[in-house]
């Protein structure tokens, strides 16, 4: 069983952290192996920087470790900020975390694609101000299947998930923080594409609601399955709960009946040369 969270986050660390353990323990409780938590789970609307951490030091870090220990259970950290190693002090790597049962971390993605949106009568927003980027993606086992990890902005970029699916992902993680211009005409159409196109799960924790006078996320946490379909879909509300029995039995069979990978003509296609890859 795989679990997707929809979180309303502040720049309140202790209150996100609150919220999360509540919604893992119910998790737990329903027989989730996996909870997905979205973008921004610890922070959100403030000044990143300063409450950047090291993964293997920081304090705000460890709680979660530790949540999944004591639950024992694993976490998806949708994206958490992380002093960058190459502007430390001045910039954060949003870093999508995957936490396994015992507290300790085995996986961990920087996200690539950074996000800009300047939309008249909108906030511009402009990631690259305050956070650097990573360059590889990123595949790991998990108790669900294999996850390719990815966050929010990166659905944008279809070639990001035909390498994951090279690599044998069987489940995109996409954590987010969809704004609500974007989210509402654009947010379920992308999901569900990079389900299809690559006919793999597609689990997509998102924030939702105001968190402050500057920003709102669309929400819409969902999660679709190999053929597109929409299976999981939260409420407007948040914290809330999205659950699903990941079938790799099903996901398959999919790929059998139609056999599109197999059907790619990549000497046709204009050549991509991919980003480096950490297979886990």
């Amino acid at each position: 069983m795989i679990g997707a969270a929809q979180l309303r986050c502040t720049t309140d660390v202790d209150e996100n952290f609150a919220n999360v353990e509540l919604i893992a323990k119910d998790a737990k409780n329903k027989g989730v192996k996996l909870l997905c938590l979205p973008e921004c789970f610890a922070f959100i609307g403030g000044d990143n920087v300063k409450v950047a951490e090291s993964l293997e030091t920081g304090s705000l870090i460890k709680k979660y470790k530790d949540l999944a220990k004591s639950l024992d259970i694993w976490l998806s950290l949708g994206g958490f900020p992380e002093i960058s190693s190459v502007n430390p002090g001045k910039k954060i790597h949003n870093s999508h975390i995957i936490v396994d049962n015992t507290g300790q971390i085995k996986a961990v993605y920087r996200k690539i694609h950074l996000f800009f949106v300047d939309i008249p009568n909108t906030p511009k927003l402009d990631e690259s101000e305050f956070c650097d980027g990573g360059k590889d993606i990123v595949v790991v086992d998990s108790p669900v299947g294999k996850l390719g990890l990815t966050t929010c902005y990166d659905l944008r970029f279809p070639e990001q998930y035909i390498a994951l699916r090279k690599a044998g992902a069987e489940i995109f993680l996409a954590p987010s923080a969809f704004t609500l211009m974007t989210g509402k005409d654009h947010w379920e159409p992308l999901i569900r594409a990079r389900a299809i196109e690559n006919q793999c799960y597609v689990v997509a924790a998102a924030q939702w609601g105001v968190h402050n006078e500057k920003r709102t996320s669309y929400g819409r946490t969902c999660i679709v399955d190999p053929w597109g379909t929409l299976v999981a879909c939260s409420s407007d509300k948040a914290p809330s709960l999205v659950l699903h029995e990941i079938d790799l039995d099903y996901l398959a069979k999919v790929r059998k009946n139609m056999p599109v990978w197999s059907h790619r003509k990549q000497e046709c296609y204009r050549s991509v040369e991919y980003l480096s890859l950490i297979h886990i």
